[in-house]
C-alpha cells in the first residue's frame, strides 16, 4: 500500500507482475468454480509466491474463484491465473459444477450465496 496518500485499497504491484505477464489462465475457470487445497504432508511453501500461499491457506475451506479474488483483493483474471497454476502443480483441487440439462445445482448456488454474504 502507498503510505500517506489516502488510497488504502490500491496495491503497489501491477497485476501482470503477480502472474508473470500472463493475463489468461491455461484453461477456463468460471467464477463459480469451487477450489479446495490439497492436503500435503509438508507445509513447505517456500517456492510459492505470497499470493499463491494465501490461496492455499484460504482454500482449506472450499471457496469459489470469485470469493478468492475478493478476499485477496486482486482482479478476477489474476486470481484465475494463480489458481490455474496451483491446479497444474497439484496444490489445489477444482470442483467444476456439473449442470444437468441447463439447470444450476441448487447446492452450489446456496454455497455461493453463503460465501457472498460472508463478504
Amino acid at each position: 500500500m502507498r503510505p500517506g496518500d489516502g488510497e488504502e485499497d490500491e496495491p503497489l504491484f501491477r497485476p501482470y507482475a503477480v502472474t508473470g505477464g500472463r493475463s489468461e489462465p491455461r484453461y477456463h475457470l468460471a467464477m463459480e468454480t469451487l477450489v479446495s487445497s490439497v492436503t500435503l504432508m509438508s507445509d513447505d511453501y517456500s517456492l510459492l509466491s505470497p499470493e499463491q500461499e494465501s490461496i492455499i491457506v484460504l482454500c482449506r475451506s472450499v471457496r469459489s474463484v470469485a470469493e478468492i479474488s475478493a478476499l485477496l483483493r486482486v482482479p478476477l483474471g489474476v486470481a484465475r491465473v494463480l489458481i490455474a497454476d496451483l491446479a497444474d502443480e497439484g496444490l489445489v483441487r477444482l470442483h467444476v459444477p456439473q449442470l444437468n440439462q441447463g439447470q444450476p445445482d441448487l447446492n452450489l448456488l446456496e454455497r455461493v450465496l453463503s460465501g457472498l454474504r460472508r463478504l
